[in-house]
C-alpha cells in the first residue's frame, strides 16, 4: 500500500505540476500534528516518509537538557521511534484531505503567476453562473474569472464592473478586461467570500476595454500606426475616443470608423449598443478641446496653460449640443468629480483633454470676444477656420473663411476698410 501511495503521489505531482519535495514535506508536517494528538505526545512528533518505499516513520520528541531561560522552551530533543503498525494506512487516509488542499492552493498560485502578468489584457469567456452580486466567467478549462457588480450602497468596499443595463445569461460569450488578480499568499485581509470566488477579476466598464477592442478590430491600431490617445467613458451609455496617426497620409478617425462604419459598429455591438464617438487628437490644446466637444461646432477656444483651464465659446444654437443631454457631452470631455457646486453644468475638468473647461455661448461671451486680439487663432472643423470678423456687438461671423484667407467672402473686403466706414448695425453688410 505504501508503494502504491507514493506512485499515486508522483503521478499527481506530474499532473498538477506540483513540486514532489514540497508535497511530501507538507504531508510530513501535517502527519506530525495528527500523530501528536493520536498518541498523546506532550512535546510533539516528527514524521518522515521514505521517498522510495513510501513507508511512514513516527518519532516521539523527548526533551534533553534544561529549559532555555529566554524562550521558556527546550532547545534539544531526542527522537524515539514510536511508529504504529498501521502508520502507512493512517497516513493514506489522512493524506486525502491534505493533498486536496495542497492541489487547490497550487492551482490558485499557478493562476496568479500566469494572469498577474496579463492585467490589462482582454479575454473572451463564457458565463457559467450569475448571482445578484457577480458573475463567473470561464476563460478556459479549470480557469474562471469573476465579474463583480455589487450594489455600492450596500457594499461600498466592493466593485461594480458591469455597465448599466447589462444582464448575462448562462453560456453567453462576452469579452472583458483583466483588472486585478488576487494573490493567494497575500497578508491582506480576505474580501467577503474570497475563498469561494475566483482570484481573477475582470471588468466591462474600464476605459481600456474600448482601447483593446479597437486593437482587435482596427489593424492600424494594432500595428501602432494609429494611436488611441485618450478614452472617456460612461459605461453602457456613451464613450469618446481620441485618436492620432503617426502617418500624416492616414486619417486616424476614418481608420477607426472603417468602411461605412463597419469597424466602429463591431465595437458598438460588443458594448451592447453603447455609443462610441471617435474624434481627432491634437497636440494643440485649443483644437483638442474643440474636437472633444464634437459634434458641437466651436467658435473659439481660449486656453490658460498655467491653470490648465480652457474657455470654449460656441454659437448660440450650438450651446445645448455642446453640453449634451443632461450634460453628457460635456461630462465626457470633463470629470464632474472636480466640478464646483456653484459652477454651471458645462464647467468640468476634462477627462479626454485633461483641462478644465467652461462653455459659453457667443451672446454671453460678447465682452470676452470684444477684448480679444483679432489675431487669435480660431478653432474650426476639417482644417477650416471661422471667419475672424467680429461685429461691434462682439459676435463673430458664423461663416467659414475662404481658402487662404482669414475672412469669408462677405467680410474679406470689409476687413480692409476703415472702421468708421463700417456700419455698427450687426445685421448690416456695409
Amino acid at each position: 500500500m505504501a508503494s502504491e501511495m507514493m506512485e499515486a503521489l508522483m503521478a499527481l505531482c506530474q499532473e498538477k505540476h506540483i513540486d514532489e519535495l514540497y508535497l511530501i514535506d507538507r504531508l510530513e508536517q501535517s502527519l506530525a500534528k495528527s500523530y501528536a494528538e493520536i498518541l498523546h505526545l506532550d512535546f510533539g512528533a516528527r514524521v518522515t516518509i521514505d521517498r522510495a518505499t513510501g513507508r511512514v516513520y513516527v518519532y516521539k520528541l523527548v526533551p534533553e537538557g534544561d529549559i532555555n531561560d529566554e524562550t521558556g522552551e527546550f532547545d534539544n530533543f531526542e527522537e524515539v521511534d514510536v511508529t504504529p503498525k498501521d502508520a502507512s494506512r493512517i497516513a493514506a487516509q489522512h493524506a486525502k484531505s491534505e493533498i486536496a488542499e495542497i492541489v487547490r492552493n497550487s492551482a490558485r498560485q499557478q493562476i496568479f503567476e500566469e494572469f498577474s502578468q496579463r492585467v490589462g489584457d482582454i479575454i473572451t469567456g463564457t458565463v457559467l453562473q450569475t448571482t445578484p452580486d457577480f458573475a463567473f466567467i470561464k476563460i478556459r478549462e479549470g480557469v474562471e474569472a469573476e465579474l463583480p457588480y455589487f450594489d455600492q450602497r450596500r457594499y461600498p468596499d466592493e466593485r461594480n464592473e458591469r455597465p448599466a443595463g447589462e444582464r448575462y445569461i448562462h453560456n453567453q460569450r462576452i469579452r472583458a478586461i483583466i483588472v486585478d488578480v488576487r494573490d493567494p499568499n497575500s497578508n491582506q485581509p480576505p474580501i467577503r467570500g474570497e475563498r469561494q470566488r475566483p482570484s481573477i477579476v475582470v471588468s466591462r466598464t474600464h476605459p481600456d476595454l474600448i482601447r483593446r477592442l479597437f486593437e482587435l478590430e482596427v489593424p492600424e491600431v494594432y500595428e501602432g500606426v494609429v494611436e488611441v490617445r485618450s478614452v472617456a467613458r460612461e459605461a453602457g451609455v456613451r464613450s469618446k475616443v481620441a485618436v492620432s496617426s503617426l502617418d500624416d497620409r492616414l486619417d486616424p478617425v476614418g481608420a477607426c470608423v472603417g468602411p461605412k462604419g463597419s469597424r466602429v459598429r463591431t465595437v458598438v455591438s460588443e458594448l451592447r449598443g453603447e455609443r462610441v464617438d471617435v474624434v481627432l487628437w491634437s497636440d494643440d490644446p485649443s483644437r483638442c478641446v474643440a474636437n472633444a466637444l464634437s459634434p458641437a461646432r466651436v467658435s473659439r477656444v481660449i486656453v490658460d496653460p498655467e491653470n490648465n483651464y480652457a474657455t470654449v465659446i460656441v454659437p448660440d444654437d450650438q450651446l445645448s449640443l455642446a453640453i449634451g443631454k443632461e450634460g453628457q457631452n460635456a461630462r465626457l470631455a470633463a470629470d464632474p468629480s472636480l466640478a464646483v457646486d456653484a459652477a454651471p453644468v458645462s464647467d468640468f475638468a476634462a477627462r479626454l483633454t485633461g483641462m478644465h473647461i467652461d462653455i459659453k455661448n457667443e451672446s454671453l461671451a460678447a465682452d470676452i470676444l470684444r477684448d480679444m486680439p483679432k489675431e487669435v487663432e480660431l478653432a474650426g472643423e476639417d482644417g477650416e477656420y471661422r471667419c475672424e470678423y467680429v461685429g461691434a456687438n462682439g459676435v463673430q461671423c458664423r461663416n467659414m473663411a475662404r481658402p487662404g484667407s482669414r475672412y469669408c467672402g462677405v467680410h474679406e473686403k470689409l476687413a480692409s476698410m476703415p472702421a468708421d466706414s463700417v456700419s455698427d448695425d450687426p445685421d448690416s453688410l456695409i
